[in-house]
């Protein structure tokens, strides 16, 4: 095995406490991410005001809704893949399994491939059955049905996974700004030349599938420096043998991340379908500005992910306990400056980027905001479940969260309308965070006792 890949702590008892060595490990993979993201916030904003100005609210509103209504469809159709690979693949490779690593990546390649095929023929039939309510016409809907077919490069799971695995966040950083570059730079150019929505659509088709096509790319060139594709076939054997428990484990994550979509893609869906496509339009901004203010904390979850498998398979569950809490802290902290930061300056930047009609997503935004710093303050507590095998319990907050926040977030939005998107988003968030804070206080005490 090449003697790049992590190798296996030593045993607990004969190690100090490292709870700072691994937190800047966490940091400096954030760190990594946070140099990619940082420019990604600046071209996706870029990309949405190109798009937003060149369009107006109305026509920006149906972008985003088409743009919402795949990606949405293409997560739930989607499994997490990538968690299998951290989850089952660190074990393998840090072991010296390679042929057990390889049946791991075409079980999870293969379901890849089946949830892209699903996600399509799972919008086709929903536009038939609702894209009436959406208002979007007969030829509009041929044109959602053609801009589904995008998620072929949104299932990219298993190399996410691979270079989370093989601590290479420095590719996954360029991945995610590649595709809002083209999306800015290509949406320039439509909006000089005076293109309307279809140019508009397929460039951010083109950005998705640019970054797509790079994530495949680079996952399997690192693959292949590493000698984890030495011998690799697609077929040898029964794909799931050695791996006890994978199946109950990718259907949790995925149920879990299906569920996640309640907060995010279909939250703009609803918002849509009750409110129109101008407020639509309004939510999807003020949810971006949102995002980008609490990235820098947001990029600590897949950074700390490879650390918990490995300190989990090494049965360090006192250090564990000591990286989350300082983690959830720290991004506690960066939370709330992002609150005040929206608060002072939040409108001013709406109407600098986007133009004086997206000002109106103010109110909503700091909602948003708020929303952010409750979940990034407790973003370790799903990957703790995750990583110790948990997924069951992690589902299952998920489930009731999404269950008492869909009937809130309808009611809402019909009595106070986008502001009451805001507050329902807020609810949820506490709601989340309580949810999985009860199994992971268990998951310690049984460890721990």
């Amino acid at each position: 095995m090449a003697s790049d890949f992590p190798k296996a702590s030593p045993a607990p008892h004969r190690i100090p406490w490292n709870g700072d060595g691994r937190l800047k490990k966490v940091f400096a993979n954030a760190g990594i991410l946070l140099g990619g993201k940082g420019l990604n916030a600046l071209f996706s904003l870029g990309a949405i005001a190109v798009a937003a100005r060149g369009l107006g609210t109305e026509q920006f509103g149906t972008l985003v809704l088409i743009h919402s209504f795949t990606q949405a469809m293409g997560e739930i159709a989607k499994f997490q893949s990538w968690q299998a690979v951290l989850r089952y693949g660190t074990p393998a490779v840090r072991e010296g399994r390679l042929t057990d690593f390889q049946r791991l990546l075409r079980f999870t390649v293969a379901l890849d491939g089946l949830s892209a095929v699903v996600g399509m023929l799972l919008s086709l039939a929903l536009v038939w059955l609702a894209g009436s309510w959406f208002g979007w016409p007969a030829d509009r809907q041929s044109t959602v049905i053609l801009y589904a077919t995008s998620m072929l490069f949104m299932v990219t799971a298993t190399p996410t996974g691979v270079l989370r695995l093989v601590d290479r966040f420095d590719l996954l950083s360029m991945q995610g700004s590649l595709g809002n570059l083209v999306r800015l730079l290509a949406g320039a150019l439509v909006w000089l030349a005076g293109g309307g929505l279809e140019w508009f659509l397929a460039v951010w088709y083109l950005g998705t599938a640019a970054a797509g096509l790079h994530l495949f790319h680079v996952g399997r060139r690192e693959l292949k420096r590493r000698g984890l594709l030495d011998g690799y076939r697609w077929r040898g054997g029964a794909w799931t043998a050695g791996f006890p428990g994978i199946w109950g484990f990718v259907w949790s994550t995925n149920l879990g991340i299906t569920l996640e979509l309640v907060f995010t893609h279909i939250s703009t869906l609803v918002v849509g379908g009750l409110l129109g496509a101008a407020d639509a339009a309004l939510f999807r901004v003020a949810r971006q500005i949102g995002e980008a203010l609490t990235k820098p904390a947001k990029l600590l979850v897949p950074a700390i992910y490879p650390e918990l498998a490995r300190l989990c398979a090494d049965g360090e569950h006192h250090v564990m306990r000591a990286l989350i809490q300082r983690s959830a802290l720290i991004a506690g902290v960066g939370g709330v400056l992002s609150l005040v930061l929206a608060w002072g300056g939040g409108d001013w930047l709406l109407g600098a980027v986007l133009g004086p009609d997206f000002v109106a997503a103010y109110p909503v935004m700091l909602w948003l905001v708020a929303a952010a710093a409750v979940s990034v303050a407790a973003f370790p507590l799903e990957p703790v479940l995750i990583s110790g095998g948990e997924a069951g319990a992690a589902l299952h907050a998920r489930l009731w969260s999404a269950a008492l926040y869909l009937p809130v977030l309808l009611l809402s939005v019909q009595h106070w309308g986008l502001v009451g998107a805001g507050w329902a988003r807020l609810f949820a968030a506490a709601l989340t965070g309580v949810a999985f804070l009860i199994p992971v206080l268990r998951w310690f005490r049984a460890r721990t006792a």
